[in-house]
């Protein structure tokens, strides 16, 4: 799968474990940004991250920040991004069963890096369920 990966200064850390999870686990990683721990402005991370999501180059996308709030926000004022903020397995096997999230947003500063690990992994793996959530999605895109 070719997933998309943006982070802030404050996602940068994690986003690097994460690419390096990714890799070795058989995915395509495209890289948005940002390159270091210093201090940056989201959007400019995030935004082309989702374009890429919505535009169809990237299947998924995976952002970073403190919190992910910020993140997950940005990655949401693209047409076609679905991107849940996640903070546990049950949130993230939701975000896929019931919503097609098609993005993850992560807060760095939330969570310890293995719990960041087991939330991709379980998000990257869970299949939509379709059916009465097909409408709602439907709906969310009108």
């Amino acid at each position: 799968m070719k997933i998309a990966i943006a982070a802030d200064h404050a996602g940068f850390e994690y986003k690097e474990r994460l690419k390096e999870y990714l890799t070795q686990a058989g995915h395509e990683v495209q890289d948005f940004g940002t390159d270091s721990a210093e201090a940056c402005d989201y959007p400019l991370f995030i935004r082309p991250a989702a374009e890429a999501v919505a535009g169809g180059q990237c299947e998924r996308g995976i952002v970073l920040g403190g919190s992910g709030n910020g993140e997950a926000m940005v990655a949401n004022r693209i047409k076609g991004v679905r991107c849940a903020l996640c903070w546990d397995i049950v949130s993230a096997r939701l975000a896929r069963e019931h919503n097609d999230a098609n993005m993850l947003s992560l807060g760095q500063r939330m969570m310890p890096i293995e719990n960041a690990l087991e939330i991709v992994r379980i998000w990257l793996k869970t299949k939509f369920e379709g059916g009465r959530h097909s409408r709602r999605i439907a709906q969310i895109d009108e």
